[in-house]
């Protein structure tokens, strides 16, 4: 293998210079800085990689090795390599396969064709089958599709399987979850080193363990269902190193937006971002989460955050399975780098039809908005619906524009109505959201994130403006396909439903 393919170095791009972000707005507000190389690098993988034979040194000891990424080494380890660069493909073994009510009912059906009707699937300890996107709804083909992971799961004797029979009432339903990729945290299925797929974009949410974690489709799926392998391109890693102290008015969605809005909705495409720095270290679990949710805004392959004491902290009361985590080495070859000043970024949002269209949260000032939603796999964890009642807290105010809460799991819906608010007297989450004036907090589930059948709770069937805690905000995302999307943190979202229009959090936080 082509270990030797540059001299060693932190980084694929040792000669580096700062890229401001003058292209972005006039603000001198925006502090990261992408580490560049002063050469054009070329945009295909195998070109970066070539080995360079004349730099090559003598080995007196055996074969040459470099170090690898966090990604690499977990490419490697699953695969039963012991070296591996970007680009080439292996055979990866996968830890754990999850798939939910959208995606499940089409890989069952490739895995009973390729594989036969009365196949077995390879390992019913590492299936895990979560309905959440469209549980709460009268519509026939969406109940169909639960009925279908039901059967299926009862025939292979899943071990994990969160169903739901009564819709009329989630809490009857003591196996019923919510969103997978909340759950699958909750329940101990993220684990550090691990390769964990899932019929779901948002299945990078789980990178935030020191774990390989992508969504793939329902042909690759089926796949697995089968083998427990996928053949896989090991991608080549963007780091972003964030430091400073993080403002109290900042959460992770404000660093995710910065990023993306920074390399575009193109700009990780097949990569994997790696976090690290002293940001990072300080974020909380739920915060990593987010950060690692959006990389596929980016367009990456997986996000991925070093475990540490707060990830061990966090596993301790949910897998008893021994895990072994995998760290980047010191010469680690990164395509790029980019460092960010945390303390100086203000509150941001990506203004509608795109992912990466970012505006500071106070130069929207006079958007006036129609509703403001707060949930998601994104923005529904109980630190999400926390933050916002801080500040409906703080401000002594009454909502202005309807605001919907749906929790993402019904852990989290059981934290909204118990845990107390720091500083807020013993009230809880929700006795603050009631005295605001928002909606009650809803049934546990994807909801009105990607829109769904007509009767999903708070699915935007006008066009309307809304700012939402969610991760899209394509054009019909949430329903209406002249619907107008803010994507913002829950203090921005929060804050914006106090007055009407987009606000920056700072005017209640301060």
């Amino acid at each position: 293998m082509g270990s030797s393919a540059l001299p060693p170095t932190s980084s694929f791009l040792s000669d580096k210079k700062d890229v401001g972000f003058s292209s972005f707005c006039t603000q001198p507000s925006f502090p990261c800085s992408a580490q560049v190389s002063k050469k054009m690098v070329s945009k295909k993988v195998v070109s970066v990689m070539t080995p360079q034979q004349s730099e090559r040194k003598p080995s007196t000891t055996g074969a040459v090795k470099t170090g690898m990424t966090m990604t690499e080494k977990i490419f490697a380890r699953a695969s039963e390599k012991s070296q591996l660069i970007p680009g080439e493909n292996v055979w990866v073994n996968v830890d754990i396969l999850m798939t939910h009510d959208v995606c499940g009912p089409g890989s069952i059906g490739i895995f009973k064709k390729e594989f036969g009707k009365n196949a077995k699937v390879w390992d019913r300890e590492k299936i895990v089958i979560i309905p959440d996107h469209y549980i709460f709804t009268a519509d026939e083909r969406a109940n169909r599709n639960v009925d279908i992971l039901r059967d299926f799961c009862n025939e292979q004797d899943i071990k994990y399987f969160y169903d739901i029979k009564d819709l009329g009432n989630f809490k009857a339903n003591p196996d019923y979850k919510g969103v997978c990729h909340v759950a699958l945290a909750q329940e101990g299925h993220c684990r550090p080193g691990e390769v964990l797929l899932g019929t779901d974009s948002h299945t990078c949410t789980a990178g935030a363990f020191g774990q390989f974690a992508t969504g793939i489709g329902n042909t690759d799926a089926g796949f697995v269902l089968g083998t427990g392998k996928l053949l896989l391109k090991v991608p080549p890693t963007l780091r972003f190193v964030m430091d400073g102290e993080m403002p109290d008015y900042l959460l992770a969605k404000d660093l995710i937006l910065q990023i993306i809005g920074e390399i575009s909705v193109a700009g990780a495409t097949y990569k994997a971002m790696e976090f690290v720095g002293s940001t990072v270290e300080s974020l909380t679990m739920e915060e990593r989460m987010t950060l690692c949710n959006m990389v596929v805004e980016a367009g990456g392959k997986n996000g991925i955050v070093p475990a540490d004491s707060t990830t061990f902290k966090y596993l301790e009361d949910k897998t008893s399975l021994p895990y072994e985590p995998v760290y980047s080495d010191g010469q680690a070859r990164f395509l790029q780098e980019y460092r960010i000043d945390v303390s100086k970024l203000e509150p941001l949002v990506a203004k509608p039809h795109s992912p990466d269209n970012r505006a500071l949260a106070r130069e929207c000032k006079d958007v006036k908005i129609d509703r403001v939603y707060i949930g998601s796999c994104t923005g529904g964890k109980t630190e999400d619906f926390m933050a916002a009642a801080k500040l409906f807290h703080a401000s002594g105010k009454r909502v202005k524009v309807p605001t919907f809460l749906v929790p993402a799991t019904q852990k989290v819906w059981m934290d909204v109505y118990s845990l107390p608010v720091p500083g807020a007297g013993g009230k809880t989450c929700s006795q603050i959201f009631e005295e605001a004036g928002c909606d009650t907090p809803a049934s546990p589930s994807c909801g009105a994130c990607l829109g769904g059948p007509r009767d999903t709770y708070a699915r935007m069937n006008e066009a309307q403006v809304c700012v939402s805690t969610t991760n899209r905000n394509f054009p019909g995302r949430m329903g209406h396909k002249e619907g107008q999307i803010y994507l913002a943190s829950p203090y921005t979202a929060a804050a914006s439903a106090l007055t009407g229009f987009v606000t920056d959090p700072r005017d209640f936080l301060q």
